[in-house]
């Protein structure tokens, strides 16, 4: 069995948690919650409609869960998707094609649905580099269950002793660790440097290069290794605007 390297999407290849905790913050105020921008931004990466409750004080099934959800899916693509190419963070593509160039599998594992997974890897560009796209809605359990990394790994002909998972959430790391992978954490996503490796991050690191680095010659850059890098979600006011969404996918 051969090794790959399987991943997360937001704040990991793209920067799209703020612009995702925005989105979310306007859907949730506009029904009447009041969340801060930390409770918004902890629920990135998750699935949207436990997201959306827990904000909302409703459960999922709710139907007032279900009109924030659906808000937010129409307006995904003019508030997210349409800035493209632009949200990847720097070095994604080159170290993304150095990968393909080792003739490495690649693979994603998010909590995103399919539809809106695909869109965004379609979006930016990167789609056509992953041999597989795991997402919350093809397994019975999502993260920090090892069920996403495991099918991905099975679809990728890989053995998990000799794999990796790339993230930048708590969950993540917990994820990988269930199924047995290495790990790579970026500090620049959702969660602090030291929360990942309190998670069991074997390896913590600044930059995307710095990914590249590990996965291909088992050693990053020094320099590269920080204890925490300059978060690129920066909080920003949440308004009480809601204006009638358009756009889809969530």
């Amino acid at each position: 069995m051969s090794t790959a390297f399987v991943f997360d999407i937001d704040g990991t290849l793209a920067d799209t948690p703020s612009a995702i905790a925005e989105l979310i913050g306007d859907v949730v105020r506009g029904l009447g919650a009041d969340p801060s921008y930390a409770d918004v931004l902890a629920t990135v990466g998750k699935p949207l409609e436990a997201s959306l409750a827990g904000l909302l004080g409703t459960c999922v099934h709710d139907t007032v869960t279900a009109e924030a959800a659906a808000r937010y899916r129409r307006r995904f693509t003019t508030d997210v998707l349409s800035r493209g190419p632009a949200l990847l963070l720097p070095g994604v593509t080159e170290g993304l094609d150095r990968l393909r160039s080792a003739r490495r599998p690649l693979g994603i594992a998010t909590s995103k649905i399919y539809a809106s997974a695909h869109a965004l890897l379609d979006a930016t560009g990167i789609l056509n580099r992953f041999d597989t796209v795991i997402c919350h809605n093809m397994v019975e359990r999502g993260k920090p269950h090892p069920d996403m990394a495991l099918r991905a790994l099975a679809d990728l002909g890989a053995q998990a002793a000799r794999s990796w998972y790339v993230g930048d959430t708590v969950t993540d790391m917990r994820m990988a660790r269930a199924a047995e992978l290495r790990t790579v954490a970026v500090s620049y996503g959702v969660d602090t440097a030291e929360a990942l490796r309190a998670a069991g991050a074997d390896h913590v690191v600044a930059d995307f290069p710095a990914v590249i680095d590990i996965l291909l010659d088992g050693t990053p850059l020094a320099a590269r290794v920080t204890p925490r890098a300059t978060a690129r979600v920066t909080p920003r006011a949440l308004t009480g605007t809601s204006p009638e969404p358009t756009g889809a996918l969530s």
